[in-house]
C-alpha cells in the first residue's frame, strides 16, 4: 500500500493536470463530514503539499530536537536523571521517523525530505535554534516545550489525514510523560537551594518568549492556517492555542515560586484568561532566516551525523538488493 500510494504521489508531481472541481467538492465535503483521508484517497495537490510541508517540517523538528538534549546526557546530575534524559531524546528519535513514514504515504521521499533538511530548504521549529546552558534548561525543555508541543499536538489526533492523526496518538502519550519529567526537575530545584532555584527562573527567563513564538505568527500574518482550518489539519488558530498555553502554564509556574519575564502578565478577570505582552516578532523572523543562536550549529551536526551513518545506509541498501536477488532466484527456480 506504501508503495503504491509513493508512486502515486510521484506520478502526480510529474503529470501536470487541472483538478476537478467536482471531485474537489466530493473531498470536502469527506472533510465536512469528519471522514478521515487515506493515502490511496483522491486529494487535492495543494492538501497533499500542505500536509507534506507540515508533517516533514514536524519530523525535521524532532530529530533537530534531539541535540539541545543530547548535550546534557552525559552531564545530568545522577544515573536517574542520565536515564530518563536518554529515553527521552529515543523518544523524539522515534517521533521523527513516525511523521517521516506518514509524509511519505504523501508521495516525497525520506531521501528528499532530508535533502531538503540538510541544503537548508525545509525548516523546524525555531525553538530548537536556542543554547541549553544549565541543567534547568532540560527542566525548561519538558515543561514548556514539550507544554508548547503538546498544546499543538493533541488536535492533530483529529487530524483530517489518517497517517497523520494516528501518528500523533502516539506521540502525544510520549510527549505528556515529558512534559511531566521537566516539570519534575523545574519542581526539584525550586525546592533545593537558593542558587537551585535562581538558575530554574534563569532558565525560565530565557525559554519563555521563545516557547510563545513555537506557535508561530500571530493569525494575521499566518499564511496557511485558513486553508488548513478549512481541511481540518488545524484545529485551532496559532492565537488559540498559544492563550490555552499560557493560562494552563502561568498557574504551575507560580505554584513553582517563579516569576515570568513579563511585566504585562495580568488575569484579565472578565474574560478568564492570563493577558501577555508583545512578542518580539523580529527575533522570530531572524531565527527561522538562519540568524539565531544555533541555527548553524544544528545543521552542521545534521549535515555531520548524515554523512557519518552513510556507511550503515550503503549497508542496508545493498543487503535489500542481495534477499532481492535471493528471491528472484528462488522463483525462477
Amino acid at each position: 500500500m506504501y508503495t503504491q500510494a509513493l508512486n502515486a504521489g510521484a506520478a502526480e508531481r510529474e503529470t501536470p493536470f487541472v483538478e476537478d472541481a467536482g471531485a474537489a467538492a466530493r473531498f470536502q465535503a469527506r472533510i465536512d463530514a469528519e471522514e478521515r483521508i487515506e493515502p490511496n484517497d483522491w486529494m487535492p495537490a495543494a492538501y497533499r503539499k500542505t500536509l507534506t510541508r507540515q508533517i516533514s517540517q514536524h519530523a525535521h523538528s524532532e530529530i533537530v530536537g534531539m541535540l539541545p538534549e543530547g548535550n546534557w546526557i552525559t552531564r545530568a546530575p545522577s544515573l536517574r536523571r542520565k536515564a530518563a534524559l536518554l529515553a527521552k531524546v529515543q523518544d523524539e528519535c522515534g517521533h521523527g521517523l513516525y511523521l517521516y513514514a506518514a509524509a511519505e504515504t504523501l508521495g516525497t521521499s525520506r531521501e528528499e525530505m532530508v535533502d531538503a533538511l540538510l541544503e537548508g530548504r525545509a525548516k523546524y521549529s525555531s525553538i530548537f535554534n536556542y543554547p541549553t546552558l544549565t541543567w534547568a534548561d532540560i527542566g525548561a525543555i519538558g515543561w514548556l516545550v514539550d507544554g508548547a508541543a503538546i498544546m499543538n499536538q493533541i488536535p492533530l489526533c483529529r487530524c483530517s489525514y489518517g497517517p497523520y492523526a494516528r501518528a500523533m496518538i502516539r506521540v502525544c502519550k510520549e510527549e505528556s510523560f515529558h512534559q511531566r519529567q521537566g516539570y519534575e526537575i523545574m519542581l526539584t530545584l525550586c525546592r533545593g537551594t537558593p542558587e537551585q532555584k535562581a538558575m530554574a527562573q534563569d532558565a525560565l527567563n530565557r525559554w519563555w518568549w521563545p516557547c510563545l513564538m513555537m506557535f508561530g505568527p500571530p493569525d494575521s500574518q499566518s499564511q496557511h492556517s485558513d486553508q488548513s482550518t478549512k481541511w481540518k489539519i488545524k484545529r485551532f488558530s496559532n492565537d488559540e492555542l498559544r492563550q490555552k498555553f499560557v493560562d494552563a502554564t502561568v498557574p504551575q509556574g507560580h505554584y513553582l515560586g517563579l516569576t515570568f519575564p513579563d511585566p504585562d502578565l495580568r488575569f484579565n478577570e472578565e474574560t478568564g484568561h492570563w493577558e501577555f505582552g508583545e512578542i518580539d516578532w523580529d527575533e522570530f523572523r531572524q531565527v527561522l532566516a538562519g540568524n539565531g543562536p544555533c541555527n548553524r550549529e544544528r545543521l552542521a551536526a545534521r549535515r555531520k551525523a548524515h554523512e557519518d551513518g552513510a556507511w550503515v545506509r550503503d549497508a542496508a541498501a545493498a543487503y535489500a538488493e542481495k534477499r532481492r536477488a535471493r528471491t528472484e532466484m528462488k522463483v525462477a527456480a
